[in-house]
């Protein structure tokens, strides 16, 4: 038996198993699956539609709810940015230069995963709010960070720090710097080094930390809550608009917008997954083009 065969032998050995237990792996998988991720997500938009397709369009274009998408997406608008900014930054530093205090930089591009959304609102407020550290300075100069979108951004900054360049970091690590080195060689400078060889290379996960980071800025809801203020038709982003709805037993109009967050969180999904597809193809491309 060649060593082809016994791998292939081992690997039939290893997955072998009776037919009930595959039965029951997989019944208990799907169930899992079906109760917990199908179900919730199918009682949305069955509740959404639940009263008429007129209710439904009517509860996300009356003005409030039209407020609290538009001040979602502007929210998003500028924090996913930024934070494309700051992670592709964080990612250069950290995985193509030595320096002190590396991995104190890792920890803090880490903090966000650790520390409540609700206490990390409670400290912009403490420190940018009416009686905050920097309160009197702000308002001195007619500068308005709580109860308002700076502090909205802030807040939406804050909880999606890590995404994008926890999705760079491994990646730039496992490619390590010859590219970089051979392009500085024959004569690049880094902004041409960065554009024609290090954005070429992680494009598909920065697309990928865009789309996570995306969907986490349109969803926060704790430290959105603390900063905001719930001012009805001003500072209320969709989740704090669905909390006011259906604490007001307005059920049918709460699960509208619900069910528009959610089909933003499947249309996410999809990008999700065509990225991760073109991602898994593009080393068998690059493969095929090295043997041509």
């Amino acid at each position: 038996m060649n060593l082809i065969s016994k791998t292939r032998f081992e690997e039939n050995m290893a997955t072998r198993d009776p037919p009930w237990v595959k039965a029951i792996v997989l019944t208990l998988g799907l169930g899992f699956f079906a109760l917990f991720l199908i179900a919730p997500l199918a009682a949305v938009f069955i509740e959404a539609f639940r009263k008429g397709l007129n209710l439904y369009v009517s509860a996300l274009t009356e003005p409030e709810a039209r407020s609290a998408i538009r001040l979602t997406l502007t929210a998003a608008a500028i924090a996913v940015p930024l934070n494309v900014l700051f992670g592709v930054a964080a990612a250069w530093a950290i995985t193509k230069f030595e320096f002190r205090h590396k991995q104190t930089l890792i920890t803090l591009i880490d903090l966000p995963f650790s520390v409540s959304p609700v206490i990390a609102g409670l400290v912009f407020v403490l420190l940018f709010g009416a009686q905050g550290w920097f309160g009197t300075i702000l308002s001195d100069h007619g500068i308005k960070v709580i109860f308002a979108l700076p502090g909205i951004v802030l807040a939406t900054i804050f909880v999606t720090v890590p995404f994008i360049a926890r999705e760079l970091i491994p990646l730039m690590q496992s490619q390590g710097t010859e590219e970089e080195q051979a392009a500085l060689v024959l004569g690049a400078s880094g902004w041409q080094m960065f554009w024609r060889v290090t954005l070429p290379n992680i494009k598909w996960a920065l697309i990928y930390g865009v789309i996570l980071c995306n969907a986490r800025a349109m969803g926060e809801f704790g430290a959105v809550s603390v900063v905001s203020g719930h001012v009805r038709g001003l500072t209320n982003t969709m989740p704090l608009h669905i909390e006011i709805l259906y604490n007001e037993y307005q059920f049918s109009a709460s699960f509208a917008v619900a069910s528009l967050l959610a089909l933003l969180a499947l249309v996410t999904l999809g990008l999700k997954s065509f990225v991760e597809w073109r991602g898994a193809l593009r080393p068998h491309h690059q493969h095929a083009e090295g043997h041509s």
